[in-house]
């Protein structure tokens, strides 16, 4: 899809390279993270993959042509673009900057507001927001339309430059799971500039680490921290995480059980009291007759709301935490195990419920990655079973 073979880039002046010989490749549907200090080079880098900073020495290649053989302009209609502070035009409405660039491609009407619907909602936000404007949007709601803008005439590669550095964590970690499942789904490719080592080991397939415009690592997120390549990258990993490194890419997936107690949105109170008694739990989760989730219902609004005549709709509670089961747990550690829930529901890209953690398989793991053969809760489980 992108390849950077032996690139430098010498600015005039400069008495060192941006960036000095560096080689590499990213594949199609790659999430790639570039990451380093300010400084190293990734910027200036993933700027050349769309001719917006020119190449010195080398060559930067999109399926497989020399980037300078395409007129710059077409390039970057065809390349999506997210940049930090969004990009928005202010005296646009969300709909005319969503279309911005299909329209520069001449595309017609009906298909401009059938492309402006359907970016809307993956971006999870009301179709009557297309006709606010910039200013009328939170500043994540305003990141989000620049995420799902970058879609917009269906370009398979989206750069991004240090999106979501602006917001604040709460907006900042929504952002990063709506980009990462929207690539899960649309099976982008993605180069991804950023200096949060975090948020690269979180959303990234292939880690790039840059230092002074030096090429110093290229791996998945489990190379790099199993195997960083020098101190460089250890202190951009931390000392926490290189000490939690045993588990820490260990996915949800791995640890979720597939089997959990659900029950129909329009299922009698009845029923639900039945499947309560029989499973011994005091909540179910609540599905649809596709299995997509819906909520969970308690025993404690059962009880109080109970007739006959009643559903499991009718005392549905439709706020609840979820995880995906591609997200690792060193991101979901905490928020499982600081739930007053024993469990936490797993859905997949399509909001379907496909299992579930449990605080005591999500402990079992993290003892076993950390001692192995030698976990004490595996070694009481054996004294026991004697």
């Amino acid at each position: 899809m992108v390849e950077f073979k032996d690139v430098s880039k010498i600015y005039p002046k400069m008495k060192n390279p941006a960036v000095n010989h560096i080689s590499f490749e990213i594949d199609q549907g790659d999430f790639c993270c570039l990451i380093g200090t300010s400084g190293s080079g990734k910027t200036t880098l993933m700027r050349m993959i769309n001719r917006m900073n020119s190449v010195t020495k080398g060559e930067v290649l999109v399926n497989g042509k020399n980037v300078k053989s395409f007129n710059p302009v077409n390039l970057r209609r065809h390349i999506g673009y997210v940049i930090q502070n969004n990009g928005l035009m202010p005296h646009m409405t969300i709909k005319e900057n969503i279309v911005l660039v299909p329209k520069l491609l001449k595309w017609p009407k009906e298909k401009l507001n059938d492309e402006a619907k359907k970016l809307i909602k993956m971006a999870e936000l009301p179709e009557s927001y297309l006709d606010r404007y910039p200013t009328e949007l939170s500043g994540g709601q305003q990141q989000r339309i620049g995420v799902v803008r970058a879609l917009a005439a269906n370009q398979n590669l989206i750069l991004m430059d240090e999106p979501f550095g602006a917001l604040d964590p709460i907006t900042r970690e929504s952002l990063q799971n709506l980009v990462q499942s929207l690539q899960m789904q649309l099976g982008k490719t993605i180069v991804f500039v950023t200096h949060d080592m975090d948020e690269a080991l979180k959303l990234a397939t292939k880690v790039v680490v840059l230092h002074d415009g030096e090429l110093v690592q290229v791996g998945t997120p489990d190379q790099i921290l199993h195997h960083p390549a020098n101190e460089y990258v250890k202190s951009l990993i931390g000392k926490e995480r290189l000490s939690e490194a045993k588990y820490e890419t260990v996915k949800v997936k791995n640890v979720m059980l597939t089997n959990p107690t659900k029950i129909d949105l329009g299922a009698s109170l009845s029923d639900a009291l039945t499947m309560m008694k029989e499973n011994r739990v005091d909540t179910l989760l609540v599905v649809d007759h596709d299995d997509h989730l819906k909520g969970y219902i308690s025993i404690d609004d059962l009880q109080r709301n109970y007739s006959p005549t009643n559903s499991v709709s009718d005392i549905l509670i439709t706020k609840l935490s979820t995880v995906g089961p591609e997200e690792y747990l060193r991101d979901n550690f905490s928020r499982i195990m600081s739930r007053n829930k024993s469990y936490i529901p797993v859905i997949n890209s399509d909001k379907k419920l496909v299992g579930i953690v449990t605080r005591s398989s999500l402990v079992n793991v993290v003892y076993e990655k950390i001692w192995g053969d030698k976990s004490p809760l595996k070694q009481q489980s054996e004294k026991e079973a004697k």
